[in-house]
């Protein structure tokens, strides 16, 4: 071949082929490398640093519950299911883990913060600052006394919303809802902690509060009559368009029989 002269097509068709073979072949190594790497032992997991909200666990349970579902090395395990074993963890919340070279991860808690009992007695679920409901074990609560709320799951930040909202109402009553539930068709039932039981009756929000100021702003007027206090109401009816109805402790509606002559 002449100097100057172009090169044939077949000729840069083999050098183009063995330079993409070469490249390949480099890439194949390199990764091959590469995988040999990752999974020396150096770079096993020697270590779990926890940090954030751990007042309901410790070392010991979260071992116990987690590193035996962490697989792989420093490079190759998988973040993400670490993070859904830490949050299966009774009262873990939320977690979010991060790498340590060379061999360690860090993991930052977030605890569910107990608010109220959830559903009856027997269960062990509890509703949280945010409207959550988690399972926990229940003796594990560090207030004495929580406000127990009942409904559809689905409902749980609603039903919260209501109970904070009707505890502004019966504030200036110095009275306070101990329970709270809402029915599947949309009823509202409360009870105090004077142990009075009230029907707030469905529809929407406001609909209910205003029914519930209402009660409220009269109630120590009309308990009044009666030689008593907002607190001595045992039972009321608030499902009445401009009425409510009342039953007083010690307080009777039904007359006494004449004696006979």
């Amino acid at each position: 071949m002449r100097a100057g002269e172009p090169t044939p097509f077949d000729i840069r068709l083999m050098n183009w082929t063995a330079s993409v073979l070469f490249l390949v072949f480099v890439a194949l190594a390199l990764q091959a490398a590469a995988g040999w790497v990752v999974r020396l032992p150096v770079f096993a997991i020697r270590g779990i640093t926890v940090v954030g909200d751990v007042s309901h666990n410790n070392p010991l349970t979260l071992r116990a519950n987690v590193v035996p579902q962490i697989r792989g090395t420093f490079f190759t395990a998988d973040l993400g299911q670490v993070r859904r074993a830490f949050e299966a963890v009774p009262w873990v919340r939320h977690a979010v883990v991060h790498r340590v070279f060379p061999n360690r991860l860090l993991v930052k808690l977030q605890e569910h913060q107990a608010f109220a009992y959830w559903g009856a007695d027997s269960e062990a679920k509890l509703l949280n600052v945010q409207g959550e409901v988690f399972e926990a074990n229940v003796g594990e609560v560090d207030q004495e006394s929580l406000p127990r709320l009942f409904g559809p799951e689905a409902q749980s930040a609603e039903v919260l919303g209501m109970f904070k909202a009707l505890q502004e109402v019966f504030a200036p009553l110095d009275l306070a809802v101990d329970q709270l539930e809402v029915t599947k068709s949309g009823g509202w039932h409360a009870r105090l902690d004077s142990g009075g039981v009230l029907e707030l009756g469905r529809g929407e929000h406001g609909e209910v509060l205003e029914r519930t100021q209402r009660f409220v702003k009269t109630i120590t007027q009309v308990s009044g009559r009666y030689g008593r206090w907002p607190a001595a109401v045992e039972a009321a009816d608030l499902r009445h368009d401009n009425a409510y109805a009342i039953r007083l402790r010690g307080v009777s509606t039904v007359a006494l029989e004449a004696p006979k002559k």
